[in-house]
């Protein structure tokens, strides 16, 4: 788990600055119709980390396996209206939302990464899973922000 901390911290430390270096223009252009832009690719992570936090605390508390929701990720970047937004208003939300992930990671007992959790597909898997795959799929993301190195 700590090189998951690691990883999350590193990239709270750096994407803001990197985004900030990007235009409005080139953060707002979609590279298709159907397609994300980059601030809402970056909401897009804000509901992530909303709906995974939830996942990383509920999934310590009741009964196993924690039955992890779907969530309707394009409906859900559609009604933020993310695309109107400015970015230091995503940008703040992305962070404080990470902030919290970090602080109930850093003090998840060892033990509770075993907790079982059953995806929307049926697959059980673990916290530690479900942590680790959303640090992955945030790096994935941000990798598709023109400028974000990660």
């Amino acid at each position: 788990m700590v090189e998951q901390l690691s990883r999350l911290s590193q990239l709270i430390d750096v994407v803001p600055q990197q985004l900030d270096s990007i235009s409005e223009a080139a953060l707002s252009a979609r590279p298709a119709p159907n397609k994300w832009s980059a601030k809402e690719i970056l909401g897009h992570l804000c509901d992530s980390a909303v709906h995974n936090l939830s996942r990383f605390i509920h999934s310590q508390i009741g009964e196993e396996p924690f039955v992890v929701q779907k969530y309707e990720q394009d409906e859900c970047v559609r009604l933020q209206h993310y695309q109107q937004t400015p970015l230091s208003d995503i940008t703040t939300l992305w962070l404080s939302l990470n902030k919290s992930i970090i602080r109930v990671f850093s003090q998840t007992p060892e033990e509770k990464y075993g907790c079982r959790c059953q995806l929307p597909n049926g697959e059980i898997v673990t916290l530690q899973w479900l942590v680790s795959d959303y640090v992955s799929h945030m790096e994935h993301h941000l990798r598709q922000i023109a400028g974000v190195s990660i």
